[in-house]
């Protein structure tokens, strides 16, 4: 799909008074985050971005709870704190809502990192379960899954996990064990999207 027609589709959303949320699904790999970045970027002041992976588990909790081994499945996060987030941020009543941000440097999710105003229109939140949670789905204005192939989203997950310390040998167990059990059952969710992106031209 041409850029320039996601970001017109994005821009129609941002409508000043007019609180929105765009979410933007897809396995691991995908490419939401940086689709996602890259249209808050074009809007500007009128567009502010919140993962969905500011809701991780903490890695403490994870281990606590015996599940440290399937971080990133369904149940590694709290689904419904970010459904209270959105709710809050789509009710737009206070001046300021803070979101939570993952950082992969430490592989932990930080509090309070990202400010929300309430004079921005539209907010885009991006993370792999938005079609799989009723309750996330029911809070997009409108919904799209990014779908680059199944090689290409796998090549990307490789090469993430290298970036940030993992061997070789480890990435690639990493992304076709828990990684890809996680992407086939968001793949799923595809029909629930208003829009598939399989390219961005």
């Amino acid at each position: 799909m041409h850029w320039d027609a996601l970001v017109a589709r994005a821009t129609a959303l941002a409508v000043p008074g007019h609180r929105r949320i765009l979410g933007i699904a897809g396995g691991p790999g995908a490419g939401k985050s940086t689709l996602a970045r890259r249209l808050v970027d074009a809007l500007g002041w009128r567009a502010a971005l919140v993962g969905m992976d500011g809701f991780h588990l903490a890695q403490a909790e994870l281990e606590r709870l015996g599940r440290a081994d399937r971080k990133g499945a369904p149940d590694t996060f709290d689904a419904d704190g970010y459904v209270h987030l959105l709710r809050r941020l789509l009710a737009n009543t206070d001046p300021v809502v803070y979101a939570p941000e993952f950082r992969r440097e430490i592989e932990e999710p930080i509090a309070n990192a990202v400010p929300i105003g309430c004079d921005v229109p539209l907010v885009v939140t991006e993370g792999n379960y938005l079609l799989l949670w009723p309750g996330v789905r029911l809070l997009l204005a409108d919904a799209w899954f990014v779908d680059p192939g199944d090689d290409v989203r796998r090549d990307r997950l490789r090469a993430r996990h290298m970036a940030y310390g993992r061997t070789p040998a480890e990435a690639t167990a990493r992304t076709g064990g828990s990684d890809e059990r996680n992407a086939r059952l968001v793949a799923g969710t595809t029909s629930l999207a208003n829009l598939v992106v399989r390219k961005v031209d």
